[in-house]
Formats: C-alpha cells, structure tokens, sequence
C-alpha cells in the first residue's frame, strides 16, 4: 500500500467538512505529548492549497490533554474510570446477549455518523445487521443530507450532493445559492463562485446577510430575504415567472423529462405579487432572480445549489424538490456547463449514507427492502437472505424509542453527540439516561459521552487510513500520519472482537484495506457503485468519482446523457406548501422565528472545535443574532443577557445587534452545550418523506435577562471527566 509519505509529511484529508480539503500532515521533529504537527494546505482541485481556520488548527486535536486513551466505565457515583480493553469488550457482549434475551435482538439499536470512513460506516452497518442482529440504526445525516437526498432520488433516480466536479462552477455565469452560507461554512469553497460574482451573477437566498450575501453587494449580485419557512413559495414563484415568461427549455423539457404538464398547473397559482406577499421577497427581484438564470444557461452557464436552511424543514424534501423542478425547467442537470446540486455537510456525508448505516439502506445505495439487493449483500456477506433485517427507524424515530417498554434498551453510538446535535435535545438526554446501557465511542468527553455507560477510545482522523468521499462524490484517501495513543482502538478493531464474542456469521476484518475490497463486491451494480476503486488507484491521484464500476474511468458528470430512472428521464414533481400543525406557529403573539446554523469558528455540535484553544477563544459561547428594532421593543442592549424560549426549552446567552438579519428573525448558532444548546428549542417534528427534522424555523420569545449566563468552560469539564 503506497502510504503517500515522505520526509515532508503525509497527504492527507481534512477532518471537518465535506470539502474534504487537502493538506498534508507532518509530525513534530521531537515527538512528545504536548507537540502539534504541522499542517500545510495542498493543491487539490477543492481547495486549490486553503484552507480554513478549523482546518488550519485541526492538527490541536491530536494532542489534547482531554483525549480519551482508556475505556471508561461509569460507576455507580456517576464518575468513569479506566477499565481494561478485554473487560469493556466482554461487559458490551455480556450486555448486549441479555438485552437481545430479554427483549428481542431490536432492543438493541445503533447510531452513526456522517464523519465516519466509509470502511467504519460500510463495517458499522453490517456489524449492526449481523453481529447485533437488529434493525435499529440510523445516522446523523437524518438530520443533514435526507431531505436533499429524497428530493435528488425521487427527480433523478439517483443521490449524488454534485453531479458535477466543483471547479465546474469556476466559469458559471449565474449561480443560485440557497440556505447555504459557504463564506463560513466552507470558506475554501468562495473561489469557485469568483466568475459568477465578477458577471453579476451571484444570487443568494438566506434570512441573514451572511458572509456569502456580502458577496452580493456593489452589483455583484443579489441578496433574497425571505420570511423564515416561505422558500418553497418562493421557489413555486420563480417556476411561475419562468413558465409565463417564455424562459423555459422547451427541447430539454421535451425529451428529457416527464410530468410537465402537471408541474406547470401547480404553479400557475404562485404569480410574482402573491409570492411576494408570502415571502416579502420584492417582485423585481424575483423576476430579475429568473431571467439572470436564465440568461445564464448560455453566457458560461447558470446552476442551483441548495444547502441546509432550505432543506431542514418539515417539508424539506418538497422545497429541494422545488428546486430541481426549476432547474430542469431551465435544462440545467445534465448540462455540461450547468446543473443542479446539493451542498453536502459533514465530512463523509456522501460516502456514509452510502454504505449500509442508514436505517433502509444496504451497500451500494441499495433498498434494504428490494429482494435482489439483499441477494447480492447476502452473498458478498456469505449469509442467507434471510439474516438481514429489514428496514430500522429513521433516526428521530430511533432517538424517540430510547428506554421505552418497546424501544432500545442497549445503545451504540459511534461519531456523533445527539445530546447536543439532535432536535429537542432534552428529551433526547432524557432518553440517553433511560437506558440499560450506553457505549459511545470518541476521543474526548462529549456531552453524549459524559451521558455514557462505557466509553471507548477511537482514533483520530490522522491516525487512521481508509477513505471519503467529499461532497462531489469523490471518493479520497485518508492516510494515518502520527501515531495514536496506545490506549486508542479503530472501530474496525472493535468490531471484530465484538463480533467474535457475539459468535457473529460472516467476517469483520480490523483491516481498512480489507474492509474496502469487501465494500467495493458489496456496492458493486449498485447505484453507488465503488467496484472499480482500490487503494492503489486513488494512492496513483487518479479521480475516482462513483459510480465507477469495475473497468470504467468513473463518472465525474452525472445524466449527461440519461437520468437514472428506468425510462431515463428525470421527473418533474409538483409540489406545494402545506399547512402542517407538526410546525410552529412563527410569529404569533410577538415571537420571533429562531433560525439556526454554523459559524465560521466551529463545527457541528463543537465537540471537536470547542477542545481547540484558537476556535474556542475566538467564540467561546453562544450570542443570539437580533435585529436592533426587535432588540429595543424587548429592553435588549447589545452583549446583554437574553433569554430564548419557547414550549420545548430555554436557552441563556448574550445579545449581539445586527442590521444582517430581519426584523422578526432571530439567529443562534448550534454549537454549543448546555444552557447554550440551541437544539433545547427545535422541534423533532419531520418532514414525512425523509425524517429530516425541523431545524430551521421555531417560534419563540426572546426577553432581557436579569442574571448572567453560566461561564463554565466545557473544554475543562473534559479534561476533568477524562482524567
């Protein structure tokens, strides 16, 4: 295996976010405890050399003083102390033998996450079906990528983020940005928006004058501010416009789609001056946000990219809809020089939704209810058929069923801190602790981990070889560049001696390598198909974009010539909004509609980001983004103590008073713990189609606060918990 490393250090990929950066890794001269490697960004087409603040510190995590380096068990005065590896291992299968027993093989449940390698994701849904022998498992990409997803198969056939390389967007003309703020979420990405900006073409879709919106001013754009919660009317409006302004591509239409009749009608209702009345987005700018799209598709190219504020709604799945529809309305997908996509969050989210750890899905992004691909697992897995189980519970269902009578009673949790992260996260730790018994596996204290029975150490991203896949559907080594602690296991490891003690069918090597051979005849006819890829090729720099089947050169462009439905069309659905009594009632008696999100400094739940002094310093907690004018009717000053709450929680922070968002709009960043969690206030209702909970539209009142928010550091409440 050709490990990329030399003197100068080992090419690697970023740990963060789907961009999958790269850079190279380099271990200090005189290894020790307290010494940091150095990190280097790396040309590559993505990030052409950056790379952001998080990816520039990445390398503070593999040092810390929290690391977890022993497992960890919980006594009964609550505290965790080291256990060796053997005793953890043997009271895990002990545990899990007496809940299966007791109360059936899917009292046992499994959660995963979308920063896992694909071999740990491919190995964590198999070891799940097999070695566990439950159908409970679900993933934090319910809560990212699932709406997109739904929308992407259900009009294409087919769930890639990008059909298309990034660099694509270089020479775009015009590019549609919505609930996506890429400035701070992915600050690398901004390079490739450089042509649509200097042509005028940058059109931006978010409640806030982000980062990304800046880019906008001084003509190089526009900025869209809908109401919270209206872009699926707003996207219905701009169908209209192009309908009734001539503006469709009738060719493309015609011999490439299906249902436009349909379509067509379920707009006619949307004109320009009710959308308006809807969204408060002006009716010149809906008209111009249409013909510059339009326009666009022959001056270098026009494309749609939708990102997690449209998409994180109980109808999330019909606005990503929405927006294909209006993509293929213009004859976008399937361009050479245009297209549609989605802009894929977590690091792995591509590649671990596709391997086996969603709740209905097995390898190769096949339907666990379709008996031909159980036929195939089965066979790559030398079982019967039979063993597989069958479809699990979507993940807020999964987190819902914790403790309960008939729910899971024994828990897995393997890159992921839904104390923090999942949709009304109290009820959440309240069924954490509900339960016979928690595992979670990390490498510091989260608050999850805090809540856990036995915690296991795992390694790190520079640790660990295997493979990503980044949010082009490009599938990327990750090469081990220091050595881990002694103590840390990978999950691959774990696996195999848990299996081994539960008398598991089927093998579980520890070894990545191994693992991929076995995902590659695992995927293979899939829709996700990886067959063609080894280590050697990716090791030789060769883009390898799936699918990429045995004998192919992969396939960097998506439906250039087909859609991925049988008859190779994409279809047109008409969707519209519906009133829904899962979703708050935004602005009623004076409250305001919480909108969450990222910041530039930190990454997902913070569990990572928080441990690193330069992010944790630059924003060491939580402030809530209010308009001047909604802070002055409340007596609010700008630093000053609030209080956010609604039915499901309170939250405790400071002010911060800013012109960037509306007026009966406020913005709190997710990031954060405790009376910080902006997850105490979302609500775990889901879009019906994908599970995706709604994150980005609650109700509620914001008032002065008479005491001082808590300043407890949670990066030392690690270290303590871990020492």
């Amino acid at each position: 295996m050709k490990k990329l490393t030399t003197a100068a250090g080992t090419d690697t990929h970023c740990p963060y976010c789907a961009l999958q950066c790269a850079m190279r890794v380099t271990p200090a001269a005189a290894p020790s405890p307290e010494a940091t490697p150095t990190i280097e960004g790396r040309d590559f087409p993505t990030n052409r050399g950056g790379l952001c603040r998080k990816g520039w510190t990445s390398a503070s995590l593999l040092g810390h003083p929290g690391r977890v380096t022993t497992p960890l068990l919980r006594g009964t005065d609550g505290i965790h102390r080291p256990i060796e590896w053997d005793q953890a291992l043997d009271l895990i299968a002990d545990q899990v033998k007496q809940t299966r027993t007791e109360f059936g093989p899917d009292a046992v449940g499994v959660f995963g996450g979308g920063g896992l390698t694909n071999e740990k994701a491919y190995q964590l849904g198999k070891f799940t079906r097999l070695a566990l022998g439950t159908s409970r498992i679900d993933y934090n990409g319910r809560f990212c990528m699932s709406s997109a997803a739904a929308a992407g198969n259900r009009a294409f056939g087919l769930d890639r983020g990008l059909p298309f390389p990034l660099a694509d967007l270089d020479t775009a003309h015009t590019v549609l940005m919505l609930g996506s703020n890429v400035a701070e979420t992915m600050p690398p990405f901004v390079q490739h928006l450089q042509g649509a900006r200097a042509a005028g073409g940058l059109i931006v879709v978010d409640p806030r004058r982000t980062a990304t919106a800046d880019f906008t001013a001084d003509g190089a754009g526009l900025h869209l501010q809908p109401v919270p919660a209206t872009d699926l009317a707003l996207l219905l409006g701009l169908s209209h416009i192009v309908i009734h302004e001539g503006l469709v591509d009738e060719s493309f239409i015609a011999s490439r789609t299906t249902g436009y009749q349909a379509l067509a009608r379920s707009v006619s209702s949307w004109w320009p001056e009710r959308v308006q009345s809807v969204t408060g987005v002006p009716v010149h700018l809906l008209r111009e946000t249409a013909r510059r799209l339009a326009e666009g598709v022959s001056r270098g190219g026009s494309y749609i990219l939708t990102g997690r504020g449209v998409e994180q709604h109980v109808d999330g799945t019909d606005t990503a809809t929405a927006a294909i529809n209006l993509a293929l309305l213009l004859g976008l997908p399937g361009s050479a020089t245009s297209g549609y996509g989605t802009l894929t969050g977590q690091g792995n989210g591509q590649g671990g939704r596709e391997h086996g750890q969603k709740a209905d899905q097995l390898p190769g992004y096949r339907k666990i209810t379709d008996p031909a691909a159980r036929a195939h697992v089965a066979k790559v897995w030398g079982v019967d058929p039979s063993v597989i189980p069958g479809p699990g519970l979507p993940a807020v269902e999964l987190l819902a069923s914790l403790g309960k009578p008939d729910g899971v009673r024994t828990f897995f949790i393997h890159g992921a801190n839904v104390a923090v992260s999942a949709p009304n996260a109290s009820e959440v730790v309240k069924g954490l602790r509900s339960l016979d018994f928690l595992v979670v596996c990390d490498f510091v204290m989260s608050e999850t981990a805090r809540e856990a029975d036995l915690v296991l150490p795992v390694l790190q991203w520079a640790e660990e070889e295997g493979t990503i896949t980044n949010l082009e559907g490009r599938v990327l080594r990750r090469r081990a560049a220091v050595t881990p602690p002694a103590g840390a296991r990978s999950e691959l490891w774990i696996f195999s001696e848990l299996a081994r003690r539960l008398d598991a069918p089927s093998t579980f090597s520890p070894d990545p390598e191994t693992v991929f051979t076995e995902l590659r005849a695992a995927s293979a006819g899939g829709l996700s198909d990886y067959s063609g890829i080894d280590y050697a090729l990716l090791d030789s720099g060769a883009e390898a974009y799936w699918p990429y089947p045995t004998g192919s050169q992969g396939t960097p462009r998506l439906f250039l010539e087909s859609f991925a439905h049988a008859d190779g069309r994409a279809v047109l659905t008409p969707v519209s909004p519906a009133a829904t009594t899962a979703r708050d009632a935004l602005f009623a008696d004076s409250t305001l509609a919480l909108v969450t999100g990222r910041l530039l400094e930190h990454y997902q739940s913070g569990a990572q980001t928080r441990h690193v002094p330069e992010l944790a310093g630059a924003v060491p907690h939580a402030e809530l983004l209010i308009h001047p004018l909604a802070a002055a009717a409340r007596g609010i000053a700008d630093g000053g103590h609030v209080i956010i709450a609604n039915g499901r929680g309170t939250v405790r922070c400071t002010a911060k008073l800013s012109t960037a968002i509306r007026s009966d709009t406020v913005f709190l960043p997710f990031h954060f713990p405790h009376e910080e969690n902006a997850n105490l206030l979302t609500s775990a209702a889901v879009d019906p189609i994908s599970g995706m909970p709604e994150f980005k539209a609650s109700s509620v009142t914001v008032t002065a606060a008479h005491s001082t928010p808590s300043t407890a550091d949670p990066a030392r409440a690690d270290l303590q918990e871990a020492s």
